[in-house]
C-alpha cells in the first residue's frame, strides 16, 4: 500500500494571515515529499475559509517548485464548475508545468453552499449528471479532434492546447460513494477515491465491497482504489484524545457547512458554542476516537494493515483538522517516521 498527503489551507479566524497559513501548507507538502509519499491531493473550494481551494491546478503548478518527486493531485476539482474543454486544457498546461506529475481526481461537490453561488439551481443530481458526461471526454480531448453532442455540453470538434505531458493524459480518480459511481469509474476505467468520512470501519469496508462488485461486473476490470481518511498519530494517548476532541470540533463544523444554515461572514461561518459541539453526540469525541485513523504509530499501524488486506492501493493522510500547524506537523512526522517504515 501506498501513501499520500491530503490537505489544504484552512483558516478557523479572522486573525490567521493567508500567507502564514499558504507557508505552512507548502512546510507540510515538503514534508510529505521528502518522506517518500507518493503523491499529495487537495481540492477545489469557493468562498470557504474552511477550505481554501479556488483552483488546485493553479496550487500544484506552485507546489512542484516546491517539491521534487511527488505526485501532485487534485482532490478533487468539482466538475460541473469546469467546461470539459477549460478542464482538459488546463490540466494538460499543469502537467508540462511540473514536469508530467499531475493526477487528476474529479468529482461532483458536496456543498449546496458552493451550488449556490457558482451555479445556481443546480442540485446534486444535476450535478452528477454533469460530472458524468464531462469526464469520459477529457482523455478524447487530450488525444484530439473530440466533437461532441450531449445534454449538458456541446462543441465542434477540439483539441486540448497544449497536450498533457504525460502519455494518454495524467490518471483521472473518480470520488465515488454509492455502487453507481463505484460502476462508472470502474467501466471506464478511472481510478476510484473513497472517503469514509467519520463512519469507521463498516464504511471502509462498503466501500471496498462496492469497488470489488463494480470490478466483478466489469470482468475482473480493476484499477485503482485510494482510501481518504482523517489521520492522526499521537505521541501518547493524551495526545490522541486532545485530537479527538479537535475532530470533534472540525466535524462538526463540517457539518454546519454542509447543511447550509448557518450565516456566514467573511468567508467564516457563525461560531459553534461549546454547547453546540457537545450536543452533536454523532461527532462525539469518543467516536472520533474509535472511528477515524487516530492513535499512537502502533495503533495507526494496525489498522493501516486492516485496510491492506482489504485490498486498497493507496491510503491517503487527510491532515485538515482544525489542529495548529505544529501539532498537525508532528503527527505527519510520525506517520512518516514511525508508520510508513512498516509497509516497506
Amino acid at each position: 500500500m501506498e501513501f499520500s498527503l491530503f490537505a489544504h489551507m484552512e483558516r478557523l479566524t479572522p486573525d490567521q494571515p493567508h500567507d502564514v497559513l499558504h507557508n505552512e501548507f507548502i512546510s507540510l507538502c515538503k514534508m510529505a515529499d521528502d518522506g517518500g509519499m507518493r503523491a499529495v491531493w487537495t481540492g477545489e473550494h469557493h468562498g470557504m475559509e474552511f477550505t481554501i481551494a479556488p483552483n488546485p491546478l493553479l496550487t500544484l503548478v506552485d507546489l512542484a517548485h516546491h517539491t521534487k518527486n511527488i505526485r501532485l493531485g487534485t482532490g478533487t476539482v468539482i466538475a460541473p464548475f469546469w467546461h470539459p474543454i477549460k478542464l482538459a486544457g488546463e490540466t494538460a498546461a499543469a502537467d508540462v508545468m511540473t514536469g508530467g506529475r499531475i493526477e487528476l481526481g474529479i468529482a461532483r461537490g458536496a456543498y449546496s453552499y458552493e451550488y449556490e453561488r457558482m451555479m445556481p439551481g443546480m442540485d446534486a443530481w444535476e450535478a452528477g449528471q454533469r460530472m458524468r458526461e464531462s469526464t469520459p471526454l477529457l482523455q478524447q480531448l487530450w488525444a484530439g479532434d473530440c466533437a461532441h453532442d450531449g445534454e449538458f455540453y456541446s462543441f465542434p470538434s477540439t483539441t486540448s492546447a497544449p497536450k498533457p505531458l504525460q502519455e494518454n493524459g495524467p490518471p483521472i480518480w473518480l470520488a465515488a460513494r454509492d455502487p453507481n459511481s463505484h460502476e462508472f469509474g470502474v467501466q471506464n476505467g478511472f481510478n476510484i477515491q473513497v472517503t469514509p468520512m467519520w463512519q469507521g470501519m463498516a464504511e471502509v469496508e462498503t466501500l471496498m465491497q462496492r469497488f470489488n462488485a463494480a470490478c466483478e461486473t466489469h470482468n475482473g476490470k480493476r484499477p485503482k482504489i485510494m482510501l481518504l481518511q482523517h489521520t492522526f498519530v499521537g505521541a501518547d494517548d493524551a495526545d490522541v484524545a486532545k485530537a479527538a476532541q479537535e475532530f470533534s470540533r472540525f466535524y462538526s463544523y463540517f457539518g454546519a457547512w454542509f447543511q447550509n444554515k448557518r450565516p456566514v461572514q467573511q468567508g467564516l461561518i457563525e461560531p459553534l458554542s461549546d454547547d453546540e459541539v457537545a450536543a452533536n453526540t454523532m461527532m462525539a469525541p469518543e467516536n472520533m476516537r474509535r472511528d477515524l485513523n487516530m492513535g499512537t504509530s502502533g495503533e495507526v499501524i494496525d489498522r493501516l494493515k486492516r485496510y491492506e488486506d482489504l485490498g486498497y492501493d493507496e491510503f491517503s493522510f487527510w491532515i485538515d483538522s482544525g489542529m495548529s500547524f505544529e501539532r498537525k506537523r508532528d503527527s505527519l512526522a510520525r506517520f512518516i517516521n514511525d508508520v510508513m517504515p512498516a509497509f516497506k
